[in-house]
């Protein structure tokens, strides 16, 4: 006779974007509370997606509650797409995640720690527009620009440094940003994650997020690639720890402006194009976009 098994429904969701098969994938678990902690490393392992996010309401902490995995079995912090995902999955799902808090005061608990959202729909597909709201960017250090170029397979002058110097910036998760002279650049740019892990663990920050200023006419301000092997995650299409950080480090700079809206383009290197949509304000970040479910299922435990 077979075993009965629990069975989990999930959701593969494309988030920073509107189309299936672009943006970056994420699996959200439903699960009805806490798993054992091998049981979130084999799912997120299974599915290998750069994260895996386990979701459930929580009636004590009257909140959704998130948990999220690489495939290496690294629990994350941060309010990314990994959150981002979560977020719209479990609204799409219509689980009633903010029916018993103030309107004026929406969050989700990641790690036993509140996030802030602030939740809007799209008047056309009525999906969710979720903004997470992360906290002020903390500009760490400076990194030498020759040992950054040769990690990244570029010269030292494909770095723009004229304006900006790569930089070590905070909002949840530390990442470092590298600033590139232009999009061919940054697409065309090859790691060596070995020497990436090693600069990681030297300067204690994560990812590399590779900008260039994009040209005037276009939706999006900034093209950027993300890569973070410490966590083994060698590319990322969208990255919204890194995202937040670099908002708040170019406002800082006087590049952008406070209370602005602008957008990020990430993953046209993979064929994922992402946008995310980012604001620095006096008191937080904030870091947006939507999702879609490209995939729904069943898994077994």
């Amino acid at each position: 006779m077979m075993e009965e098994r629990t069975t989990l429904e999930y959701y593969v969701l494309d988030v920073f974007s509107t189309k299936s098969y672009k943006g970056n994938p994420l699996s959200v678990v439903f699960t009805d509370g806490n798993l054992d902690l091998d049981v979130y490393k084999n799912i997120a392992k299974e599915f290998g997606y750069s994260e895996t996010s386990f979701v459930y309401y929580s009636k004590e902490q009257k909140a959704l509650n998130v948990r999220s995995f690489t495939p290496i079995g690294f629990e994350i912090d941060g309010a990314g797409h990994n959150l981002l995902g979560a977020v719209c999955g479990a609204l799409l799902k219509r689980m009633p995640i903010f029916d018993e808090q103030d309107e004026n005061n929406r969050f989700v608990i990641m790690k036993n720690a509140p996030i802030p959202l602030t939740i809007r729909y799209d008047p056309v597909t009525y999906y969710p527009i979720v903004q997470m709201h992360q906290k002020p960017a903390v500009i760490k250090q400076e990194i030498p620009t020759y040992r950054l170029a040769v990690a990244l397979g570029l010269k030292i002058e494909d770095l723009d440094i004229n304006d900006f110097v790569p930089t070590v910036v905070q909002t949840e998760v530390a990442h470092i940003m590298v600033p590139i002279k232009n999009s061919k650049l940054v697409n065309d740019c090859v790691p060596d994650n070995k020497l990436l892990i090693e600069i990681s663990k030297e300067y204690q920050f994560e990812g590399f997020y590779c900008f260039t200023i994009a040209e005037e006419n276009q939706d999006h301000i900034i093209e950027s690639r993300f890569f973070n092997p410490i966590i083994g995650i060698n590319e990322d299409p969208a990255t919204g720890t890194a995202a937040g950080p670099l908002i708040g480090f170019l406002t800082k700079k006087k590049f952008t402006k406070p209370n602005k809206e602008y957008k990020i383009l990430q993953g046209v290197k993979l064929n994922q194009p992402s946008l995310i949509e980012v604001m620095s304000r006096e008191n937080d970040i904030l870091v947006g976009g939507t999702s879609i479910i490209t995939m729904r299922g069943e898994l077994y435990i």
